[in-house]
């Protein structure tokens, strides 16, 4: 599907305002042309005395012409507002639930600052030109086509002006969108790194003002900024061109219809050519002249917005690589992991695979830790559990059956998982911890916050599960914001639940005390735990370590200190020769 069609697929309930706009604005125009007729009529009457009842007859014919004028383009920029504003809107929506869908391999080919232009930037332009389209695009070539009608109905001989006068002005004005077109087409791809900036800026203002690189970031502001000026400015300069293009053909033309009009009616006197048609001349004249400067302006317009469509056409083109299948099954019926010959990479392109043949199986209730160092793919393996990627080759199972056999919405309703980049929304503590169960009770919410030891700092606010929680959840600590991560995990009462490093912020104390509470009140419940301490895993019933995308050993603490050196180098590290976790 071309992207102007994947684009008009948004309109839906505006088509009506479309076509009603439509109409009108052909109304506006035909009015509109028809008014400098009856007026050179008028001027004539004038001119040759006419009884007044004529004249006045003649001037309310005009006054009705123009008020239908009027009304007809007051209803057609109300239409066109709506069938304008209401497809942009439906363009941001559609873009908001197809992102929903993407899968993070989806997210991974458009970056954020991308996508945010696309909905805000791009859906403006687009909506800009879908105004101008439906009724500037409408109005000006039916403005021109009228207009070149009644000036030779009207002028005779005396309209063969526009033939040298237009196609001068349309090379001008042809020739100088070309120009311009480069430039505005570039603008677009450099607001996605403007707004990238932005977005780390005020993502990372902590590290900023930590390392004082505030300097740093205005001028690397700047310069994004900078070139978008600069590519915009020198589209202006050259647009700015069609203005005294445009006087220079108006003026031309004025005087060529005044001089050679008034030759003709000296020679003629007033039979071939009269005063009133002159006048009705020089407005027909204006009207096309004018048309074509919005005419012009309307294809650089188009031209910029085409980018833009293009980009939104991708989102909304995009399919979720993730899908549900045919027949999915709704129920998970227990905890047990089953992974078979699982190979894995990020993209067709990439040159190695993330991970690579592993085999693991995971009874359901189990405690499983997962150890390893930075790069060994420890949150790739779990990230394929509720299918927020893919196997490239192998499968892998949750409870005997393939996990690209469930409904993703049962599947991931089953799978808690906890990532290293906490996000907490901005509301109240009670309302981030309901996205794990928004018919949660008050009693439930508290005990998923005791056993994620989260309880006796939220009372420690003034109003308790109702205090406010900023956006990104920058008024608690980083290690508040793990444990109301994992109480919130905990409403969904999963049969997995994937802790990853989601206590690394956390003492090894209240490490523990969670750990604890998992073994007294969720057993049943398969929980995986990835930590970068051992403290964190060594009583967990199977520990994995993983080396370069392979599992390089399985087993108990004890087995793994005996038999794998990797995990016993960590140990050691850890708790002897190295620097322990809570120095």
């Amino acid at each position: 599907m071309s992207p102007i069609k994947t684009i008009l697929r948004s309109l839906r309930e505006f088509k009506k305002p479309t076509i009603l706009t439509l109409i009108f604005i052909t109304g506006e125009v035909f009015l509109e042309v028809l008014i400098p007729f009856i007026t050179a009529d008028m001027v004539n009457f004038i001119k040759d005395d006419e009884p007044l009842s004529r004249v006045v007859k003649v001037g309310l014919v005009m006054i009705a012409a123009a008020m239908l004028s009027l009304a007809c383009g007051v209803l057609a920029g109300t239409y066109c507002a709506k069938a304008s504003a209401g497809l942009a809107a439906n363009i941001r929506g559609d873009m908001f639930r197809r992102v929903q869908d993407f899968s993070f391999g989806n997210i991974d080919r458009f970056s954020t600052s991308s996508l945010v232009t696309r909905m805000t930037t791009d859906v403006t332009n687009v909506q800009n030109a879908y105004m101008m389209t439906i009724r500037t695009a409408v109005r000006a070539p039916l403005m021109f086509i009228f207009a070149i009608i009644m000036s030779f109905i009207m002028g005779g001989k005396l309209a063969m002006t526009f033939v040298i006068v237009v196609p001068i002005l349309i090379f001008a004005l042809i020739t100088i969108a070309r120009k311009a077109m480069p430039a505005f087409r570039s603008v677009f791809r450099k607001y996605d790194k403007l707004n990238e900036s932005v977005e780390e800026n005020v993502r990372g203002m902590r590290v900023v003002k930590g390392f004082a690189r505030e300097d740093y970031e205005s001028e690397k502001f700047a310069k994004a900024s900078d070139d978008i000026r600069k590519d915009l400015t020198r589209a202006e300069r050259i647009v700015a061109f069609n203005q005294p293009v445009m006087q220079l053909c108006i003026y031309f033309n004025m005087v060529f219809i005044l001089y050679v009009g008034s030759k003709l009616i000296i020679k003629s006197k007033g039979v071939d050519i009269d005063v009133g048609q002159i006048s009705g001349m020089i407005t027909y004249g204006m009207q096309i002249l004018m048309s074509l400067m919005m005419i012009s302006m309307i294809y650089v317009m188009l031209t910029m917005s085409v980018e833009s469509i293009k980009r939104i056409a991708e989102v909304l083109s995009e399919e979720p690589s993730i899908t549900e299948p045919a027949d999915p099954v709704t129920e998970v019926e227990d905890g047990s992991i089953d992974f078979e010959n699982v190979s894995f990479r990020y993209s067709s392109k990439a040159a190695l695979n993330a991970l690579e043949n592993v085999n693991l199986h995971i009874d359901s209730g189990m405690t499983v830790g997962i150890l390893g160092g930075t790069g060994s793919s420890k949150t790739t393996l779990i990230q394929l559990i509720p299918r927020l990627y893919d196997v490239s080759t192998g499968s892998v199972k949750v409870a005997g059956r393939d996990v690209r056999e469930y409904g993703l919405k049962p599947l991931r309703d089953a799978v808690s998982v906890v990532l290293q980049k906490n996000l907490i929304f901005s509301g109240t503590i009670k309302e981030n911890l309901m996205w794990g169960n928004e018919n949660a009770t008050d009693e439930e919410i508290i005990e998923a916050a005791k056993l994620a030891q989260a309880h006796e700092f939220i009372m420690s606010f003034p109003d308790g599960y109702d205090s406010k929680i900023e956006q990104g959840g920058t008024n608690v600590s980083g290690g508040q914001k793990q444990r109301l991560c994992i109480a919130r995990a905990l409403l969904k009462r999963p049969k997995i639940l994937i802790l990853d490093d989601s206590t690394s912020a956390v003492d090894t104390r209240t490490d523990a005390l969670i750990r604890a509470g998992f073994k007294k009140y969720i057993p049943e419940t398969t929980k995986i735990i990835i930590a970068q301490r051992v403290a964190s895993v060594q009583d967990a019933d199977m520990i994995i370590v993983m080396d370069g995308g392979h599992i390089a050993a399985t087993g108990t603490h004890e087995e793994l200190l005996k038999n794998n050196e990797i995990y016993k180098e960590i140990y050691e590290q850890q708790t002897k020769g190295g620097v322990s976790d809570e120095q």
